[in-house]
């Protein structure tokens, strides 16, 4: 086996952000995603960030989650695998997990908690306004996951092939 081959790896993000989702605080018969307002971007996005090194990627959301939420949920099926080509940023994969439907008294939580500095504001937006908060390509991300969880088209996240477990 040659060592040599990665002895200058490339350097990618890995972003791990969770899909959360609540029944319409207006007693509408539709779904709200969760979404946060950092104060570093324009626009909304999913809860999340990037992983540290050797952070299992589940383990990165989780934490990413409960800091900007409050919220510690399960998160092992990605829904969805974004590739993000270097621009402002360096070249990365965003990997978004399904966190389910919240129950009330959770939601009620998350508009209690006081995100870090780096978030603005928490939301809870239906599908039918991300265009109106969101950039189009973070829009189309939750869309695609989105349509995963309705479809249960979710993978779990494999450890040397060995799925995680849900804790």
């Amino acid at each position: 086996m040659n060592d040599d081959i990665m002895q200058k790896p490339p350097a990618r993000r890995l972003g791990q952000q969770a899909f959360v989702l609540r029944d319409s605080p207006d007693g509408q018969d539709e779904l709200c995603v969760l979404l946060v307002e950092p104060v570093y971007r324009d626009g909304c996005t999913l809860p999340g960030g990037s992983a540290e090194a050797d952070e299992l990627p589940h383990l990165a959301a989780r934490r990413h989650l409960e800091s900007e939420t409050g919220l510690v949920l399960p998160l092992r099926t990605i829904l969805t695998v974004d590739y993000v080509s270097r621009q402002t940023y360096p070249e990365g994969l965003n990997l978004v997990y399904a966190g389910g439907v919240v129950t009330p008294k959770q939601a009620k939580a998350v508009n209690a908690h006081r995100p870090p500095e780096h978030i603005r504001a928490l939301h809870w937006v239906p599908r039918s306004s991300l265009d109106t908060v969101m950039p189009p390509a973070r829009t189309r991300r939750v869309h695609d996951a989105w349509d995963a969880w309705e479809h249960g088209a979710g993978r779990p996240l494999l450890l040397r092939g060995t799925p995680v477990p849900v804790s």
